[in-house]
């Protein structure tokens, strides 16, 4: 792993995705070395071109005490977008923590979104918050798949009992099955494990890019040769994916459960919200 230290020029920048006004990255570059991951276009705008994605990691420097809480007041504030804010190395340089330290005075609508088991360090912090929500983000709880596919970040398992024991210090949790690999990712196992503890589910498909889809079709045609041909017929078929997306909010209804659903369609993306 490449280690760089970077002056950043901001910290909270403004966002583009749907119903998030501002993120938070406080790291460029991830760990966990996820085939799928869709960030990888962050290596042109950050002097990273030629670097392998997943072997580089930038920590941000910033005067923390220049943060203004009350800027952000009924703003909607996401942790994290191109990176994961509870990444191995956040355990040592733990600039997630001092970022939230920073915002513990805000009104915001804070989203934490994470991979790791480690967001359970910062409960003290989540608890100062009026307007927080802490989540996981998994598409199976087979290790071993995940392993292949996320090969860094903690076991599907550990997630979902970091998750629960944030729900017990009374803090909103969600659930994030995401990426969805058709044929592979059980969600109705997904939601039944983590029911107790999980206040509303997002749901998002797999996305192919012209990164990663090699290196999927690879995993696919090792661990699934089956599916390979089905795969590929995604990326010119969308049906699929209407049909899963009817399926889920049917599913949803029907056990009154909380959901999102932000699907992408040829590159497009449309977002539904169904409460029962």
């Amino acid at each position: 792993m490449k280690i760089e230290f970077r002056e950043a020029k901001s910290i909270i920048t403004k966002s583009n995705i749907p119903a998030i006004d501002y993120v938070i990255n406080p790291y460029t570059g991830c760990q966990h070395g996820c085939i799928y991951c869709y960030a990888e276009f962050m290596k042109r705008f950050t002097n990273h071109k030629g670097d392998i994605w997943g072997k580089f990691l930038d920590i941000k420097s910033y005067p923390w005490e220049k943060i203004k809480p009350a800027k952000y007041n009924g703003k909607n504030i996401l942790f994290s977008s191109v990176t994961d804010p509870y990444l191995p190395l956040e355990k040592k340089f733990e600039n997630t923590r001092k970022i939230l330290s920073s915002l513990k005075d805000t009104s915001a609508r804070i989203s934490i979104l994470t991979k790791s088991q480690l967001v359970t360090r910062d409960i003290d912090l989540f608890k100062q918050f009026e307007n927080i929500e802490v989540g996981v983000s998994l598409n199976t709880l087979d290790s071993d798949f995940a392993r292949k596919i996320e090969p860094f970040a903690s076991k599907p398992i550990d997630r979902l009992k970091a998750l629960e024991e944030i729900h017990k210090e009374g803090i909103e949790t969600y659930v994030f099955i995401s990426p969805i690999f058709p044929k592979i990712t059980d969600y109705q196992e997904i939601i039944q494990y983590s029911l107790k503890f999980t206040d509303y589910y997002r749901f998002e498909n797999l996305n192919f890019r012209p990164h990663n889809v090699g290196r999927i079709y690879k995993l696919i045609k090792k661990t699934y040769p089956n599916y390979l041909p089905f795969y590929k017929s995604l990326r010119v078929d969308q049906s699929f994916w209407d049909l899963l997306e009817q399926d889920i909010e049917n599913y949803c209804i029907d056990n009154s459960l909380q959901c999102k659903i932000a699907f992408h369609h040829g590159g497009f993306s449309k977002s539904k919200k169904k409460i029962s």
